[in-house]
Order: structure tokens, then sequence, then C-alpha cells
């Protein structure tokens, strides 16, 4: 059994992942942190009361629960702070929460050479997504036009998604810099063409409704080719939660994306 603690258990990814540990059977929930504190985790999620309690203070639930993972959905600006902690405890953070900067993942990887435990980090934990991005790295490759859409509930806080920005880094791993549209185009509305990196323009929706989406379009001669992935719900993510878990502590140092995992 691997013990595992949930930061950011109280959010709606974190009440996600409070479930799909406890209804593993290689996973045992052993903690909870959140800054809405006191409730028990089993009836916040409807499961009945458990008797593990969701605390406040992470430091203090690590060593009370002594987990060797921790699985963290907080807001951009809390999850480094959080994934420090981890490591210098030696427990191995499994990260969903976008947004860091790379300074960021600099520094938390250097951490955990220094500390010598291992980390994960995903921009997107749906397996269908990381088969849209390894599919879209493919098509890159003979179809270089490319234009990524990614649309996202309205209270994500980092626009591109960390899934658009992943897909782009694995687009580049096949494809030069390419000026894409006409070389005279103008923008009528500064930022009417979206966000871009090495010519992929990326734009991002922020809707109620939706949950987590993304689309990469290429265009051809006479053709265009749409690869699209759609998050229904945030169990979606749960199966590749569940994996991180299972897999983080056989791993050296930060690893970034599921499909180094799922590869293996």
């Amino acid at each position: 059994m691997i013990k595992v603690l949930v930061s950011g258990a109280c959010g709606r990814m974190g009440q996600a992942v409070l479930k799909a540990v406890t209804e593993d059977a290689e996973l045992e929930l052993v903690g909870a942190v959140d800054i809405r504190g006191g409730a028990d985790t089993g009836e916040l999620i409807g499961m009945g009361k458990n008797g593990i309690v969701v605390q406040t203070d992470l430091v203090k639930a690590i060593e009370a629960t002594q987990p060797e993972v921790m699985v963290d959905f907080t807001r951009p600006d809390v999850v480094f702070g959080d994934a420090c902690t981890a490591l210098k405890k030696r427990v191995s953070p499994v990260i969903g929460t976008t947004g860091l900067s790379d300074e960021a993942k600099a520094k938390l990887a250097e951490l955990a050479r220094e500390q010598k435990v291992p980390a994960f980090l995903a921009p997107n934990f749906a397996i269908g997504a990381v088969l849209m991005m390894v599919m879209a790295r493919q098509a890159a490759k003979y179809m270089p036009h490319v234009e990524i859409i990614e649309l996202h509930h309205d209270q994500k806080l980092d626009a591109p998604s960390g899934t658009a920005l992943q897909t782009v880094e694995m687009i580049r791993e096949v494809r030069k810099t390419l000026k894409q549209g006409n070389p005279d185009e103008v923008e009528k509305i500064p930022g009417a063409r979206g966000a871009e990196v090495d010519g992929i323009h990326i734009h991002s929706v922020r809707l109620p409704g939706y949950v987590a989406h993304q689309e990469c379009i290429f265009g051809g001669l006479g053709q265009t080719l749409t690869i699209r992935h759609d998050s229904i719900s945030r169990e979606s993510f749960m199966p590749g939660v569940v994996l991180a878990c299972k897999k983080v502590r056989t791993l050296t140092g930060l690893v970034v994306g599921l499909d180094k995992i799922l590869e293996d």
C-alpha cells in the first residue's frame, strides 16, 4: 500500500482525488490538507465518515501521517511551496496544478536531485489528452502549419493552459520555427490572433460549462486535420493521477508529462 496525502483536498479536483485514492486497492489515503480544514474526508466525498480530517498545516500533516506521496491540485501560487515542503520531508509530490514558471520547475528539479526524492508533474492527467499531444507531434512532421484552441472553465487562473504549452513543446521537437499566416496580416484588435510560440498561435477560451478541452488544427494544401480531446468530467483525470501515485517513487528527479510514465 502506498500512503498518499492530498493537498487542496476540498477543491473539486481534490475531492475527486480523495475518492480515487480511497477506491484504489494499492493506495492508502492517510491525510488531507486544505485552507478550509476540519471536514472528515469520507463525508466530504460522500463515502461515509473515515476519521481522516482535513488539516490546514501541511508540515504538521506530513509529520503526523508520514505519507510517501503528496498529490497537489492547489493554486499556482501555492503549489511550489507545497512541493518544496514535501521534498524536504522526503515525500514525493505528484503535481497537477499548472502555471508553474520554468524557474520554479528548475528549482523543484534541483531540490529533487539534492534530496534524492523523485517528483512528478503533469499538465494534464487525462490519458486521452496525452494521446492527443503525441498524435499532434506526429502530425506536425507532415503538416507543420498548426494552431491550438484550448477551452477551460472560467475559474482556471492560467492561460494558455499547461496542456497547450506542453503540446507546443512536443510539436517543437519535430518542427522548425515557422511564420504562419499572411506576412502582411494586421490585428485590428491586439491579441486577435492569440498568443504565439515559434509561429504557433494559441487561443484560450474561458467559459462556465467547460471542464478541459483542446483541439489542434493542422492545415495543408486543400485539407485540414483536427485532433481534439474533451474531458467531460474531472473523473477523466483520475486514472492518470492513480498511475502517477504508483510510479512516482520509481522515478529519478523531476519528471514532467504523463507520457513519460505511460511509455514505461
